[in-house]
């Protein structure tokens, strides 16, 4: 994830960096002047992304059987669509596809078999998004965004009979998340390129149970939600 940060900050200083010139001589050239005047604009986003379950528990563990979240990086791609609802404020739908990846680590067991489980998604988000926005300065314009989404799993494996018994890691196929998170808007030549960090918080449980109410492996979580760390390189 830091490394994905870094990527995101080093893209950022390079672009304000390309605009500075014009943004800090006398008379700075204004790009797309009227752009941000549109009604209705569509654009598309790219990204990367680490996805994470925050676990609660219905007592807290005993030493030595703790569980472990890792999430590894994923990447995003999708479609913007902006409604302009006044000059400083917009509503966006931002549909898109999503890999992500972890690993749960059950400190109780020594083989990797029983001891680790590796849950895979495949997501269709459907966020709708309010953009905040500041005060465009030359050709720079930083944003806040906030929004909630409805997230569908193809990878999920919910229907499946078997469980952990059988290294069936079973999550819920549909969730609801809320997303909050800051960018800014850089304004070149012929399009807008916006970089933008978020973060993403399930709102509900999203774990099936092991048919075993005692299992060890699900028997003590309370609730299993999504956490993750978006950034998405936008481009109208």
């Amino acid at each position: 994830m830091k490394k994905i940060f870094v990527l995101f900050l080093l893209i950022s200083i390079t672009a304000q960096a390309q605009l500075g010139k014009s943004m800090f001589t006398k008379d700075p050239i204004i790009n797309l002047e009227n752009f941000d005047k549109q009604r209705v604009y569509w654009g598309y986003f790219l990204g990367f992304s680490t996805f994470d379950f925050k676990t609660d528990f219905k007592n807290n563990p005993a030493p030595g059987r703790n569980i472990e979240v890792k999430g590894h990086s994923g990447f995003n791609v999708g479609l913007v669509g902006v409604l302009r609802l006044q000059e400083y404020v917009e509503l966006r739908f931002e549909p898109g596809l999503y890999y992500a990846s972890r690993t749960i680590t059950y400190e109780q067991f020594n083989t990797p078999r029983d001891g680790e489980r590796e849950v895979k998604a495949t997501y269709i988000d459907f966020p709708l998004m309010l953009k905040f926005m500041s005060l465009r300065t030359g050709n720079v314009r930083p944003y806040l965004l906030a929004g909630l989404s409805s997230t569908l799993n193809l990878s999920s494996n919910s229907k499946s009979k078997d469980d952990n018994l059988e290294q069936k890691f079973r999550v819920k196929s549909m969730t609801q998340n809320y997303t909050l998170g800051f960018g800014v808007d850089l304004y070149f030549e012929y399009f807008k390129f916006s970089p933008s960090i978020r973060g993403v918080f399930g709102l509900k449980d999203e774990l099936v149970r092991d048919n075993d109410p005692n299992s060890p492996w699900t028997g003590n979580i309370q609730s299993l939600k999504t956490r993750a760390v978006l950034i998405n390189f936008t481009f109208h």
